[in-house]
């Protein structure tokens, strides 16, 4: 498949990728390599996984990553209180030593994490690897068997090569610096807030209802609310729902009712500093400046 055909497949479910970011997906495909995308947050690096899923039609396997991510939580853990059960029963039939060690650390008691799923699917999945900048430094470590061999080693079972290889998707939000040797596993892209055209393009194929001269002050009025002084910037994800709110209050004209937009505002602005430092007056300027 070309990088030209994987864009418009894309679009097709809905994600109007720019030229830069629709070859870079092609060529992580092509290559059999992670992708890495990196941006603020809210801009689409998490939707490309899922539209990418859709496309291959195969499974989405997701780790979100947080502070304190291990092993256990990510790769695969043991069912101990299935191994303690399964102990106390051969001890009251008299088995003990080796043969119930090697029973109780076979794969009947293993649980599996997303690493561990997505190398054993038949068919090759997406595996979203979510915020891996708000894992520790130490789980990158983890990853990096992972995403260079697509194998896993456990102690007791040996290694586990990849049943399939899975289409790896990273995403960052620039909260720490990543590792040169993670970087160097991965292709990247740097995904940023789309321009007019191209959010206007995203809203038509996700809302088709609404009419274009109340699009245009829809993508004005969330580009503009972006430029001011915001603790968390309205995403992709926020302006349609800023739409769909739109919509649903019966909204034709963005300047009409002040009151209306000011609570639709609950959709695009999550804090309440960012609700506080926008007020009225400065959503209906922003209102009129998309008009």
């Amino acid at each position: 498949m070309q990088w030209t055909s994987r864009q418009t497949a894309m679009a097709e479910q809905g994600y109007i990728a720019s030229d830069d970011l629709a070859m870079a997906v092609h060529l992580a495909l092509s290559l059999g390599r992670p992708l890495l995308l990196e941006g603020a947050a809210g801009v689409g690096k998490t939707e490309i996984a899922r539209v990418l899923a859709a496309i291959c039609e195969t499974q989405l396997i997701r780790l979100q990553c947080y502070e304190g991510l291990d092993a256990a939580q990510a790769i695969y853990e043991w069912n101990y209180q299935r191994q303690l059960l399964t102990i106390r029963a051969a001890a009251e039939d008299g088995e003990t030593g080796r043969s119930v060690e090697q029973r109780i650390f076979s794969e009947e008691f293993l649980l599996e994490r997303p690493l561990l799923k997505a190398i054993r699917q038949p068919k090759a999945p997406v595996l979203l690897i979510d915020e891996i900048d708000r894992a520790d430094e130490e789980f990158e470590a983890y990853l990096l068997e992972v995403l260079s061999e697509f194998q896993i080693s456990i102690p007791e079972l040996g290694t586990l090569t990849a049943t399939s290889r899975p289409m790896v998707i990273l995403t960052a939000n620039g909260t720490r610096d990543l590792s040169d040797a993670l970087r160097r596993r991965c292709l990247y892209a740097h995904v940023e807030y789309p321009d007019r055209e191209t959010e206007l393009a995203i809203l038509k194929a996700r809302c088709p209802e609404v009419e274009a001269a109340l699009a245009g002050q829809i993508i004005g009025f969330v580009q503009s609310l972006r430029k001011e002084d915001l603790e968390k910037k309205p995403g992709i994800a926020e302006m349609l729902d800023f739409s769909a709110a739109v919509m649903g209050l019966g909204i034709a004209d963005l300047t009409l009712d002040p009151a209306l937009l000011q609570a639709s505002l609950a959709t695009l602005l999550k804090t309440e500093t960012d609700r506080g430092n926008i007020s009225t007056e400065i959503a209906q300027r922003l209102a009129g400046q998309a008009a």
